[in-house]
């Protein structure tokens, strides 16, 4: 989280009230804390900061500083110790060990795969997944990264200390860590209890009178630098330790790339349905880590899918939901709003946006990407925005539900209330009613003779003792006016939705504001599969106005564009020849100012 630099946003004292809630606060998370650790820790005297950041991600994060230290951040009220915290209170966390080479990876972003995590004797410390652990490097029990798990003690072991163990959130050397002092970890002698790690301890001891210990040198190059330490430098400890630990130490070094091909030996025994679920998730996760942002929420769900996860397929991999198992986009997201993962809400009607994402998900967290993704596909990426941002319009179908007063019409040929139908099957369902009783006019084939079925399902009251025969046309427009109207929208790349009522059309107005001023209102643009952020930024760059976008008088959820000036005749340029989008959908495009000549 903190692999890169962050933005500060504000910084302000703490004063005594808030002292005492935050003490409880802390007291509340960390139960293990004595009384007298929490007056050290919250101390009534000394000055305490609290700092408001943003991260890289755009994140918003409370950090709170003691001595010009940060000892806490806070991610949407959860509270999370720093390494300069762990380094006083080294035992406030379960902790996990793994070798000094790795440091310098989980410094720069990554999380902690199960091969580079050291299996003691003594067995791991039992955890559930989602436990707040620490992480220490071998022959020290200072923590150098807080941590969560992504699985269970069980789980790790159950699966062959194979794949994502921990998801990082912060590790000293990173830019948490360098708005402190910036100190060095402490050494911290490890709590042994078998006799070949007492023995090694021992031996460690003995060379701290004559050289400090490399992971830890005051040098700080040596630190910098820790990723790269050589066998010689290791030597000190890997004598005790024999050649299986030295072994391990190498293989810690190529742990990420054994996990890698042990996933492609997995992916090589899936069926093509699994291949394309893990696709599904692998797209899913890197979207929400590196493509969504919480200010771009809420989103559409057509957008989320077409601008965010195609753009994180890989090279020569297409995403097709009707390969994978879910078969519809909607109930992939239904599985994963059930993992707790998102929230899936209908904002307007008949159309879905992703209004929650829970960024501190142990999923999204241990979710690593591809190794060579961004570097191998850099020119495939800028084509992919490209791709994300060509919009194809929704193929929209007209369709009508049978209503219960209109059941007796269609049950002849199988349909109940409820029943959807297109036009067209409309037409020779009334037609082959018609022919099959016998109802065509002898004397006038362009008349059909009203019989007992027809006069209920058609005629008003008024209607019933007048009119024994009807036209076609006007039998056919009778029929289709009585039905509940319903229409299809079949968005790209996404399987055909059905919604009831007839679909609202992109509605245009222009409204006077003070000093004479014109504004462009556009409404419905989530019905079509827009999203109305990218309709203003387009809109804001192509006329040089100011786009904003405020919420729709009289609803909660549902948003639209305002742009300054009269602007119809962009959006009408925009929406028919650049999105392709059928006149008939779009509402006030009259409203466009007249072009006079110039005088």
């Amino acid at each position: 989280m903190f692999s890169r630099a962050f933005r500060v946003r504000s910084n302000t004292a703490i004063k005594g009230s808030d002292r005492r809630k935050l003490r409880a606060d802390v007291a509340a998370a960390f139960p293990n804390l004595s009384a007298e650790q929490l007056t050290e820790f919250i101390p009534n005297k000394e000055e305490l900061n609290v700092i408001k950041i943003y991260s890289h991600k755009g994140e918003a994060v409370t950090v709170y500083m003691n001595n010009r230290n940060p000892i806490l951040f806070e991610i949407e009220k959860a509270l999370y110790p720093t390494v300069y915290t762990l380094w006083v209170y080294p035992d406030l966390l379960p902790a996990f060990a793994t070798w000094p080479p790795v440091l310098q990876k989980l410094a720069g972003g990554a999380d902690l795969m199960l091969p580079g995590v050291v299996v003691p004797s003594s067995g791991f410390p039992q955890v559930e997944r989602g436990t707040l652990c620490a992480v220490t490097l071998l022959g020290n029990r200072a923590p150098v990264a807080v941590a969560v798990a992504t699985m269970a003690t069980a789980e790790m072991l159950a699966a062959g200390m194979k794949g994502k163990g921990f998801a990082v959130l912060h590790t000293y050397l990173d830019h948490l860590w360098e708005y402190g002092d910036k100190s060095y970890p402490p050494t911290l002698a490890p709590l042994v209890t078998d006799s070949a790690e007492k023995e090694c301890a021992e031996d460690e001891e003995e060379m701290e009178g004559n050289e400090p210990l490399s992971s830890f040198s005051t040098d700080p190059l040596q630190h910098v630098d820790v990723g790269d330490l050589s066998l010689k430098e290791r030597d000190s400890c890997a004598i005790p330790m024999g050649k299986e630990e030295l072994h391990e130490n190498r293989a810690a070094e190529t742990a990420e790339d054994a996990n890698t091909e042990f996933q492609q030996e997995a992916e090589d025994s899936r069926t093509p349905q699994e291949q394309m679920d893990a696709l599904f998730n692998q797209c899913f996760f890197h979207a929400l880590k590196c493509k969504v942002k919480k200010s771009d929420l809420p989103l559409l769900t057509s957008t989320f899918l077409r601008s965010h996860m195609f753009s994180c397929c890989p090279a020569g991999q297409q995403l097709d939901i009707k390969k994978s198992s879910y078969k519809k986009f909607s109930k992939f997201l239904q599985c994963m709003q059930q993992q707790q993962i998102l929230h899936v809400k209908e904002l307007s009607k008949g159309v879905e946006s992703i209004v929650e994402v829970d960024w501190k998900h142990p999923d999204i967290r241990a979710f690593v990407v591809p190794e060579g993704f961004s570097s191998a596909s850099a020119a495939q990426e800028s084509k992919s925005e490209d791709r994300e941002q060509a919009y194809h319009a929704p193929e929209i179908i007209p369709l009508y539900g049978v209503s219960a007063k209109m059941v007796p019409l269609f049950q002849e040929s199988g349909h109940k209330k409820g029943s959807i139908l297109s036009s067209s099957e409309v037409r020779n369902i009334i037609i082959n009613y018609v022919k099959t009783n016998e109802l065509v006019d002898e004397t006038n084939k362009n008349f059909v003779k009203v019989n007992a079925v027809l006069c209920d399902c058609l005629l008003d009251k008024s209607e019933q003792d007048e009119i024994s025969n009807l036209k076609w046309d006007d039998l056919l427009s009778r029929c289709l006016e009585r039905l509940q109207p319903l229409h299809q929208v079949t968005f790209f790349g996404q399987e055909p939705v059905v919604r009831k009522g007839n679909i609202e059309p992109i509605d245009i107005t222009v409204a006077q504001r003070s000093s004479n001023k014109k504004v462009t209102i556009i409404k419905n643009l989530e019905l079509y599969g827009l999203d109305p952020q990218c309709v203003a930024n387009v809109l804001q760059q192509k006329v040089q106005a100011s786009a904003t976008i405020t919420p729709v008088p009289g609803t909660k959820d549902r948003v639209q564009v305002q742009i300054q000036g009269n602007q119809v005749h962009h959006l009408a340029k925009m929406l028919l020849e650049e999105y392709q989008l059928p006149r008939k959908y779009i509402q006030g495009l009259e409203k466009a100012p007249k072009l006079g000549r110039k005088k």
